[in-house]
């Protein structure tokens, strides 16, 4: 049923494109974070590498876990049509601003780019994929927006940055 391969297949990635939701797993010797993610934060790059654009929202694990040298497994799965699971085994780094990636990655998402906290490149050092025949059929209606927009109005009052550097900096990750 399963089979594990050293990077994504043009079928995986055409799979992982389609999907309006994913899960992120991930630890660095603390507490195993595992958080659902929504809205036009990832991008397929290449066989080997994702990038995903971080939202605020109430915690900043993947920071903590990428700066540490965490694991990560980014799993995709079929709600609609035919079962399929699909988990990326990764490493993580962030982009930051400086850094001369960070304008090409942030110009590929349709979020407002004022509310991305943080970009990660994921690079993958393995590749399952599984029936998924257990997983439930569900139908897709629609994304939430009020993170979304609860982002927009902080960076419209010039409150969004303070936020998130109060918050969520690595010495305060502890007390989350």
């Amino acid at each position: 049923m399963g089979k594990q391969y050293k990077s994504l297949e043009q079928r995986d990635i055409d799979f992982i494109e389609k999907q309006q939701l994913f899960f992120m797993a991930s630890s660095s010797g603390e507490e195993i974070n595992l958080t659902p993610k929504g809205y036009d934060t990832l991008r397929v790059i290449n066989n080997n590498t994702l990038v995903f654009a971080s939202y605020p929202g109430s915690g900043n694990r993947t920071y903590r876990d990428a700066i540490n040298n965490g694991e990560f497994t980014l799993l995709f799965t079929a709600f609609e049509g035919a079962p399929l699971l699909i988990k990326t085994y990764c490493n993580a780094h962030v982009i930051e601003k400086n850094n001369p990636k960070y304008e090409k990655y942030i110009n590929m998402f349709t979020l407002r780019q004022s509310i991305i906290r943080n970009i990660f490149e994921f690079h993958i050092y393995a590749v399952e994929s599984s029936c998924g025949m257990s997983v439930p059929v569900m139908e897709y209606k629609s994304q939430r927006n009020e993170l979304k927009e609860w982002a927009i109005d902080m960076d419209r009052a010039n409150e969004l940055q303070a936020y998130n550097q109060k918050r969520f900096t690595p010495p305060n990750l502890k007390e989350l």
